[in-house]
């Protein structure tokens, strides 16, 4: 193992800089690059393509970036991960082999895949998730026929499968932002996967460097303060087996690192700083400590962690109606009058009434509407924007726009022709449990074939737990494999019965199974993380579980799930009495074959 791991970031999102790539392993040492190419808003781009073409799905730009430095990454031993397969990476990954065979230039490629769901939804909902709206609460059948794309945010599990297997690029699809820089330290440090203070350090260095020069003096507060802006720096992290770390760039390049300017990433799409949730671990940023080490180094220390949920983010994009923009120029004395005469003309002129509408006056105050200063500007980009569901309303709105030119007051330059339409595609994120999800990790050969294999499930713990959901993916697994089994989803009391009680703040549950096939099939389906999930919020503390074999039963034991317990409870129930019934109420998606065991009475 390593003493220390340095991973330099190679780009925050697609339409980044293409060159930083090449500088990045030509400014200096590193060991690992990373990028990251995906906001929720490219898959949906991502989806759209490949709806045209099957065979897109990717970042097309970052096979140009690979192939430009391939050869120069294999001359320094430098291996790269990134998310830049979207929700095609073996397509990707083809495509590159491909290219640097015209070249002769010869890498290996190990492929992440499992997280487009978009095909298997019918298989985890309802039974196994309700994918309501994470942010609004909504119910999934409202968008249920319109989904486009459905994507887990897979961690680091399959990435330390890839990098196992000592491939030169490691290709995924949807992961985390914060995963293809977490990989690598566990993979080279020798962290072990619970020890949650060094995955959080982990994870807080990938949250700094993941939005590339962010974190290097862009978008930063005291502009002024940046020297260079030529030869962009982007962020190195230099991570100690110990869990601290440098944050730097490499030396003559643009930019400026500083505590504000990690101070300021820290902050970017914070929600709580005690609980910065990601798939592999809950990340507590508010006891990190920054101190200056140098011009341009920052160091980072004093990470928190703690255990991960057993959920893993879907992010889903579903068709919802659609929009379209029209603008014109318009100058002239009293311009702003002018524009606000154009508006009130053109509504008046189309009459319909739309879901929503807007009008911005762009050069006056479209960015900050009354914050702005109140100015007379020379010009005024008027825009005009409109949603529906409508089609035909949307078309009457698209050829509105040029008869204003010829028929309103003077002063007006056209910018473009009639307005296009474009189908809407909404964000919908959502959950999943983690135990309903296993990754594949693909090795290909130079010709793009597959070599290699390898399962990976999605759930971070010590081996007992992982070869639990083992256990759990191989028995569904064998299920599918025999041809004509047909599967039932049931509420569990149809399928066993089960007692529930307590012991102090521990709540036991024992479930009894119908029959001996029930058993055995309880036995593979009714995992100590099924539990887990399933009173995830009422269980704060460990499920263990036992097999009774002589009694065709199985016990839990839930610690902290009575609120401290007895007369030290506010719960309702504080004796755990209803939680049985509450498992019985659950469904479970369980072959006919097992069913047709049960003998009724």
């Amino acid at each position: 193992m390593k003493d220390k791991i340095r991973i330099a970031n190679a780009g925050g999102f697609w339409g980044d800089d293409l060159g930083v790539l090449r500088r990045q392993l030509e400014g200096g040492d590193v060991d690992y690059i990373s990028s990251d190419f995906l906001a929720e808003v490219t898959m949906s781009i991502l989806r759209k393509q490949q709806l045209k073409n099957e065979s897109l799905g990717y970042v097309t730009d970052f096979v140009d970036q690979i192939v430009d430095v391939a050869d120069l990454m294999k001359e320094k031993g430098v291996r790269m991960i990134t998310n830049a397969g979207g929700i095609n990476p073996i397509g990707c990954a083809r495509k590159i082999l491909t290219e640097l065979k015209k070249k002769g230039i010869s890498i290996k490629i190990a492929v992440v895949e499992g997280d487009n769901i978009i095909e298997r939804i019918d298989e985890f909902y309802p039974s196994k998730a309700n994918f309501k709206n994470m942010d609004t609460g909504d119910e999934f059948k409202d968008i249920f026929e319109n989904i486009q794309s459905a994507n887990i945010y897979l961690g680091v599990p399959p990435l330390l499968k890839a990098l196992e297997s000592g491939a030169d690029l490691i290709l995924a699809g949807r992961v985390t932002d914060t995963s293809v820089t977490m990989a690598p330290m566990i993979y080279e440090l020798g962290w072990k996967l619970d020890d949650w203070d060094k995955l959080a350090a982990g994870l807080v260095a990938g949250h700094i460097i993941e939005c590339g020069a962010q974190s290097t003096g862009g978008n930063f507060t005291d502009w002024q303060k940046v020297k260079r802006w030529d030869n962009m720096g982007y962020p190195i992290v230099e991570m100690n087996k110990n869990g601290e770390f440098t944050v730097y760039k490499h030396e003559n390049t643009g930019g400026l690192i500083s505590i504000d300017t990690i101070r300021e990433q820290l902050v970017y799409e914070m929600g709580n700083p005690a609980q910065y949730i990601s798939p592999d671990v809950v990340a507590d940023f508010s006891q990190l400590v920054l101190e200056k080490q140098g011009e341009n180094r920052v160091l980072v220390k004093n990470a928190k962690g703690h255990p991960s949920t057993p959920y893993l983010k879907v992010s889903m994009a579903f068709e919802d109606g659609y929009k379209a923009t029209s603008s014109i120029v318009i100058s002239g004395g009293k311009v702003l009058i002018k524009a606000q005469e154009f508006e009130k003309i053109f509504w008046e002129r189309l009459k319909h009434t739309y879901l929503k509408k807007n009008t911005e006056f762009v050069g006056y105050n479209a960015c900050h509407q009354h914050l702005a200063e109140d100015i007379d500007p020379n010009e005024i980009l008027l825009r005009l924007s409109v949603y529906d569901t409508d089609v035909s309303k949307i078309k009457d709105f698209s050829m509105s726009i040029a008869p204003l030119i010829l028929s309103g007051p003077p002063g007006v330059a056209v910018t473009g022709g009639r307005a296009r339409m474009q189908q809407v595609i909404t964000y919908w994120p959502t959950l999943i449990p983690k135990t309903c999800i296993s990754s594949i990790v693909y090795v290909l050969n130079e010709d793009g074939e597959i070599k290699e294999t390898s399962e990976i499930p999605s759930v971070l713990g010590n081996e007992q737990e992982i070869a639990a959901t083992q256990s759990s993916n191989s028995y569904q697994e064998n299920v599918k494999k025999k041809k004509g089994v047909k599967m039932c989803a049931v509420p569990f009391r149809e399928i066993c019965l089960a007692r529930s009680g307590d012991k102090g703040d521990t709540v036991n549950i024992g479930v009894l199974a119908r029959s001996k096939a029930v058993y055995e099939f309880l036995k593979t389906e009714l995992t100590s993380e099924r539990i887990t999930d399933m009173f995830f919020g009422l269980s704060k503390g460990k499920v263990t579980r036992f097999e009774i074999d002589n009694l065709l039963a199985l016990n839990f034991l839930l610690d902290e799930a009575l609120d401290g317990g007895g007369t030290k409870s506010l719960m309702i129930d504080a004796q755990g009495k209803t939680f049985a019934s509450a498992l019985l109420n659950q469904e479970v998606v369980v072959p006919e074959e097992v069913l047709g065991t049960i003998l009724s009475d």
